[in-house]
C-alpha cells in the first residue's frame, strides 16, 4: 500500500482509507503527497522554531534578522526591501523592527541624502547573534536532512524546486 513504511501505516494512510470508504466515487491519492507535506512542514516547523528559541528569537524575528545579515556588509536595507525578503507586509514588519530595536539587535537610520528613506540595520550584537543561531540552525537542519537517505533527499530537493516552479507559473486569477 502507498504511504507504508515497513509494513506500517501512517496517519495519511487511515485517512485515504477513510475517504476511499466514504467516498469511493473519488480519488484521494494526491493526499498521499500534499497531506504528508503538510504534516512534514509542521514538524519542521517545530524543529526549526526550538533552535530559534535557544537564541530567544521567534521564526520570524530569525527571519528578518538573517535577511539583514545575508546582503552583506552594512547589513541594511530599506524597509519596503526588508518585508520583500520577510514576505510580510509592511505593518507585520515595523512591529518586528520594533521588537528588535528595544533589544539592541536592528537600528533604523536615515539613507544617507533621502531622509524620507529608512533603512533598517543590524547592530554588532545583532550580527553576533545572527551568527550564532544561524550556525546552530544549519547544524539542525543538517541533522533534519540526514534522517533520510541521501537519495531521498537529493530527490526531494530536486522535485520540490520543479513543483516549486510550475506552481510560479499557475495564475491564481
Amino acid at each position: 500500500m502507498e504511504g507504508k513504511v515497513d509494513g506500517v501505516k501512517d496517519h495519511v494512510d487511515l485517512v485515504q482509507e477513510q475517504w476511499r470508504r466514504e467516498r469511493p466515487d473519488l480519488d484521494p491519492s494526491p493526499q498521499g503527497v500534499i497531506g504528508r507535506l503538510h504534516r512534514l512542514a509542521v514538524a519542521l516547523t517545530q524543529e526549526l522554531t526550538a533552535v530559534y528559541a535557544q537564541f530567544g528569537l521567534s521564526e520570524a524575528e530569525f527571519d528578518l534578522l538573517a535577511s539583514l545579515r545575508r546582503v552583506g556588509a552594512p547589513y541594511a536595507l530599506p524597509a519596503g526591501e526588508l518585508a520583500d525578503h520577510t514576505m510580510v507586509t509592511t505593518g507585520g514588519l515595523t512591529k518586528r523592527v520594533d521588537r528588535l530595536t528595544e533589544r539592541g539587535l536592528v537600528v533604523r537610520t536615515d539613507a544617507g541624502d533621502d531622509r524620507r528613506r529608512r533603512l533598517v540595520r543590524l547592530t554588532p550584537a545583532g550580527v553576533e547573534l545572527i551568527d550564532r543561531a544561524f550556525t546552530a540552525h544549519l547544524a539542525n537542519e543538517h541533522r533534519l536532512v540526514a534522517l533520510m537517505p541521501a537519495g531521498d533527499a537529493d530527490a526531494l530537493r530536486d522535485a520540490s524546486r520543479r513543483w516549486l516552479a510550475a506552481l510560479d507559473g499557475v495564475s491564481r486569477d
